[in-house]
């Protein structure tokens, strides 16, 4: 079982190469909540090929998020002790619960979508479809999830792998049955209206967005000489890959079925002896994208400075996760829960995930290694723990985010007059916001190279 946390992992403990970025990223994706976000495309409204230009076009973010897990090799550490950078050693906090929060709501998001893919298998192997059919559903796809982050980074590691092999197969052949029937004439309710476009970009890259805060949680074990450009190039084709493959499956089996219920769609798409298996990936798929938020959430209650091992941190998150799941599983319209939950999400994440690009790119991605885990003083600590300039940007770009907003929690005033959901956007604002106000300072006008940890 792994022993490290956010601590600094040691050149001596250091170990693989940029390909296993390739297979933790495209493993993770190969995730049913690609295809829902496919299917939700064409309900707002977009025909497939509109449809399909988003799911390839926000696919691209994948670059970025790949990119960022040059952090990790430079410094060791996760991505939100290398955000004390950009937001202070306490300004850094609110980010920290935010972030800890919404992945506890993702993984409950990928548990429930699992958990009512085994409970209709159950159902097709004669069992009663009852609410204990949907616990014993949950405690599987919970139990599996848990077993994998509590062995540590390297098991998550393997695991992605040996799961991309089984799942990209499997998807393969959904793919080859769903793909060819697929209606890309346009009908009268497929408008392509430009609000209908903004909210499938919303959903669509509410998934890589979710990732921004923790990159470097994978990376942090690869040798220092890794480049960027290879960190880049195999984790964007392997997120792009799932991703992208698995969203084009769900606008395309959007124009055939009623996708209402998306599993239960997908599956009168494909012969009977395959429906056995869809169901399976599904799962399987649920608890690759879980595994990964799981285990960066403990790492994420070790940034807050709560003084529990990472296997501590990650029974208390499971059990979070438990306690959402049921509600879930047993309140509520699920798509109107998803598609609330994406909007929160993006509200908070666009922003700060703005800023935090912003200040790598200024920098250079050269930080004191040491400063991050200096938590009274040290380079930064700036004014009082806290740097507003981050700070300043993150309260703009959130409140930018949450005036263009539309959700089923709320609709932000500027939606009506612009015709559209620009909470994307928000990253944009907070990243410009945050160069005007930081670019004179001097961590970013003196040479970068008088940093150490570089």
């Amino acid at each position: 079982m792994e022993t490290h946390g956010i601590d600094p992992i040691p050149d001596a403990e250091r170990h693989g190469s940029a390909k296993d970025v390739f297979w933790l990223w495209f493993g993770s994706n190969l995730t049913f909540t690609f295809v829902l976000n496919g299917t939700l495309a064409v309900m707002f409204g977009l025909s497939f090929w509109v449809a399909t230009a988003v799911v390839v076009l926000t696919g691209l973010s994948f670059f970025v998020i790949s990119a960022l897990g040059l952090g990790g090799v430079r410094t060791g550490t996760a991505t939100l002790v290398i955000s004390r950078a950009t937001f202070g050693v306490l300004g850094n906090f609110p980010a920290g619960v935010l972030n800890w929060i919404v992945g506890i709501g993702y993984t409950i998001l990928n548990t429930v979508v699992g958990s009512i893919a085994l409970q209709q298998l159950f159902g097709k192997l004669g069992m009663a479809q009852n609410d204990f059919g949907k616990i014993v559903a949950l405690a599987i796809t919970l139990t599996l999830t848990f077993a994998v982050a509590m062995w540590g980074h390297a098991t998550v590691q393997a695991a992605e792998r040996w799961m991309a092999y089984i799942l990209g197969a499997g998807f393969g052949l959904l793919i080859v049955f769903v793909v060819p029937g697929v209606e890309t004439a346009s009908t009268p309710d497929q408008g392509n209206s430009f609000h209908a476009i903004s909210l499938a970009v919303l959903v669509m890259i509410a998934g890589p967005i979710s990732y921004m805060p923790m990159p470097s949680d994978y990376t942090r074990y690869l040798p220092k000489d890794t480049s960027l450009r290879s960190i880049t190039l195999w984790g964007a084709a392997g997120g792009m890959l799932s991703s992208v493959a698995l969203g084009i499956l769900g606008v395309a089996a959007a124009t055939q079925a009623d996708m209402t219920d998306a599993v239960a769609g997908v599956a009168d798409l494909v012969p009977g002896w395959f429906e056995g298996l869809f169901l399976l990936l599904v799962v399987g798929g649920s608890i690759t994208n879980s595994i990964l938020t799981l285990y960066s959430s403990s790492l994420n209650l070790q940034v807050l400075g709560i003084p529990w091992s990472r296997s501590k941190g990650i029974l208390v998150s499971t059990a979070c996760i438990l306690a959402g799941s049921l509600w879930a599983l047993f309140n509520g319209d699920f798509n109107e829960n998803l598609t609330s939950f994406l909007s929160v999400l993006v509200v908070v994440f666009a922003p700060w995930g703005g800023v935090f690009v912003a200040d790598t790119l200024m920098r250079r991605c050269r930080y004191d290694a040491d400063a991050l885990h200096d938590l009274r003083g040290g380079a930064y600590w700036y004014t009082r723990g806290f740097h507003p300039a981050g700070m300043i940007a993150l309260v703009a770009g959130i409140v930018f985010a949450s005036l263009s907003a539309e959700s089923a929690l709320w609709t932000g005033p500027l939606v009506e007059p612009f015709d559209g959901d620009f909470t994307v956007l928000g990253a944009v604002v907070s990243g410009l916001l945050y160069w005007l106000l930081a670019r004179r300072e001097p961590q970013f006008t003196r040479h970068p190279n008088t940093l150490s940890g570089v």
